[in-house]
């Protein structure tokens, strides 16, 4: 069961998760971060440091994020990944809880 990133990161973008990963399998795209399934080794590292908890284990992804499953898988095989903590973007905290961002998801 891998942890999987959900639409609270679209626009958003926090890092903090990329630095505690032991197995760098987060991806970045321009809006969103992705975590590889074939990568992720269920550490749960990574849940207690999305300040937007956007992360979650398989298993317990909201019914109305379930999409961000198989979006993950998909969007991990094409971007590239992030292993260092960057800088949110300046807009990030209006974004927060912003809900329904999926037609903002930048590819």
């Amino acid at each position: 069961m891998a942890y999987v990133v959900t639409e609270a990161c679209i626009k958003c973008k926090y890092t903090d998760c990329v630095d505690v990963c032991p197995v760098d399998c987060f991806r970045e795209g321009p809006n969103f971060l992705v975590i590889d399934p074939d990568e992720c080794i269920d550490c749960t590292l990574c849940v207690a440091e999305c300040p937007v908890e956007a992360i979650y284990a398989e298993d317990d992804v909201p019914s109305t994020q379930q999409r961000y499953i198989a979006l993950n898988a998909e969007l991990a095989k094409d971007w590239k990944p992030i292993i260092e903590k960057k800088a949110a973007p300046p807009d990030a905290d209006d974004w927060a809880k912003v809900p329904d961002k999926f037609g903002l998801l930048e590819r």
